[in-house]
């Protein structure tokens, strides 16, 4: 379903796919993403940059009927259990914050985070939305991944719906305007500080 754009109101121009990017709740669901649109989704997440080209986001994708995606919705905090029902897909973001050595990748958890952008912008692309969860139960996704792997996130993927289907506060939320934090409040300054005197 088309639903009305909420583009952001920018301090630059930005690309359509970035400005018109949000993270609605009302999913179409009768909406099944296909192979082909799910392949898309996951190779824009692949080319993602890395830390040494490690690659260390592992994507858990469960389409919603199945008993793995039953699993993964089942760990979901109750608020989003409230409305993420409907996506097409659940998927799970999670981390391999340690090589096949062992080695720790201090890196990891910003570059699953990297991925995951990736894929949301390729979603927007292609027509679907995207809305990314923290809230859910870890260590009971983490049980049912491979070692190794850290749970970072939970996508909710599918088709827009009309908002008047959620209940509040979720309905009001889909058409309140978006808000950002002004650019000022988000830079930095660079102040170096004395050095310590020798003792």
């Amino acid at each position: 379903m088309d639903t009305p754009p909420k583009t952001a109101v920018t301090a630059a121009p930005l690309h359509p796919l970035l400005a018109e990017r949000w993270s609605p709740r009302s999913f179409d669901s009768r909406h099944e993403l296909t192979d082909v649109q799910l392949t898309a989704l996951l190779e824009a997440a692949r080319w993602a940059p890395s830390a040494s080209n490690t690659q260390p986001w592992r994507l858990a994708v469960t389409r919603r009927g199945s008993t793995a995606h039953a699993t993964v919705f089942d760990a979901l905090a109750p608020g989003n259990r409230a409305w993420a029902h409907a996506a097409s897909a659940l998927i799970v973001a999670a981390a391999e914050t340690a090589g096949p050595d062992g080695a720790d990748r201090p890196w990891a958890i910003y570059d699953t985070g990297q991925a995951v952008a990736h894929l949301s912008v390729q979603a927007q692309h292609e027509g679907f939305a995207v809305h990314q969860m923290g809230g859910f139960d870890r260590d009971r996704l983490a049980a049912v991944l491979p070692p190794r792997v850290t749970p970072v996130a939970v996508l909710a993927i599918g088709g827009r719906d009309d908002p008047a289907g959620l209940a509040e506060p979720f309905a009001g939320r889909e058409v309140a305007a978006r808000e950002r934090l002004p650019l000022e409040a988000l830079q930095l300054a660079v102040e170096p500080r004395p050095a310590a005197a020798a003792a």
